[in-house]
């Protein structure tokens, strides 16, 4: 039995029938950019996160770049963010002109470490930027008056966590704006790259839509240095329509994450993932912790099982930014997760059948 990471063959399947005509009235139209879809999309979003204002670009990457321009983060400044996180957090940091200033993780959730956060708030500093991680928030509510105090902005990577939310807070709603990803093996996935920002603040929400547009409200008039990374109305109309079922996948994903607790809790080598308290989970993954994981992993994947690592070199070893100087031993606990961390296959198709074959090979890949 193949059992994938990721099924999106399974979830274009439930939704072939609404999409057709959804890609067919943007094609005959032909209102291939900021069509009417994307408002649209805008709007549903907005409400469906809980959060005032929605701008669709590009991608995810693009998101958090257009975040930081639009609360004015650029040379100079400092942003303190997770050491365990995909690449394109400390990136967007990067492109801005400031530099990312990295702090561990708690071993447990894996999510930003707020005292650690606390003790490294310097003169430079002029954002935090949590990641939600794996389908959870991080603690915010620890994380804000941190910022409050210092005088500094609290932003959130919001890339993982379509349908989160902490404390009733959806993901995005609690700090100033929030870049988020709509990769295809999202939660929420488009056909392609796309993205979009979050934010309560009016003022940062119109900087965006200027700056996604090349700077530009009115054509051909440019008074801001802009970009081209719109979200494709093609696009805004996969994930319109995909929308109308997140809530149902996430509660499949809930539903599978829980039937894995049940058949990995007696397997004494396994580390199960937590759940922080307050934190309503998507299980954008499901990542456990095991002993001797890449000999583990390379039997999973021998065995059809699409299992993967999220992610295998943290940010300050990769040589983007080797500037930093934070060589092996800079932050324990995300190194220690970074070697022994796993993703099981979680999507909102899998079946239990799949499930149990999953734990079959890797009970007996653990001996």
């Amino acid at each position: 039995m193949q059992v994938p990471l990721v099924d999106l063959k399974w979830q274009h399947e439930q939704i072939a029938d609404e999409l057709a005509p959804a890609l067919e009235s943007v094609i005959s139209s032909t209102a291939f950019v900021l069509g009417p879809p994307v408002a649209e999309f805008e709007a549903a979003f907005a409400e469906f996160q809980g959060v005032a204002h929605c701008v669709g670009v590009g991608n995810g990457t693009d998101a958090l770049e257009l975040v930081l321009r639009a609360v004015g983060v650029g040379e100079g400044d400092e942003v303190i963010l997770p050491a365990n996180t995909f690449i394109a957090t400390a990136l967007a940091v990067a492109r801005v002109g400031a530099t990312p200033v990295l702090v561990d993780a708690d071993p447990i959730h894996y999510l930003i470490d707020p005292e650690e956060v606390e003790s490294r708030v310097g003169p430079r500093t002029r954002a935090i930027l949590p990641v939600h991680l794996y389908g959870q928030m991080a603690p915010m509510e620890r994380l804000a008056p941190i910022a409050e105090r210092a005088g500094v902005l609290l932003l959130e990577d919001a890339a993982q966590a379509q349908g989160a939310r902490r404390n009733g807070a959806g993901a995005g709603s609690v700090g100033v704006a929030a870049g988020v990803s709509f990769y295809p093996g999202k939660n929420l996935g488009a056909y392609g790259d796309a993205g979009a920002v979050l934010s309560r603040d009016a003022d940062v929400a119109d900087r965006v839509r200027r700056l996604r547009n090349w700077g530009s409200e009115q054509k051909y008039h440019h008074p801001d240095v802009g970009f081209n990374s719109r979200l494709d109305t093609i696009q805004a109309a996969v994930l319109l329509v995909k929308l109308r079922h997140l809530a149902d996948w996430n509660a499949a994903r809930r539903r599978a994450a829980d039937r894995y607790e049940e058949m990995l809790k007696s397997i004494d080598r396994v580390s199960l993932p937590g759940t922080l308290p307050g934190n309503e989970h998507v299980w954008h993954l499901y990542v456990i912790r095991v002993p001797e994981r890449d000999r583990v992993l390379a039997e999973l994947n021998g065995a059809g099982i699409g299992a993967g690592i999220h992610y295998p070199v943290p940010v300050h070893l990769q040589g983007a930014f080797a500037q930093l100087g934070c060589g092996p031993g800079s932050f324990p606990e995300t190194e220690k997760a970074a070697g022994e961390i796993l993703s099981l296959p979680l999507h909102p198709g899998l079946t239990e059948p799949q499930q149990e074959r999953v734990v079959e090979v890797l009970r007996a890949a653990l001996g």
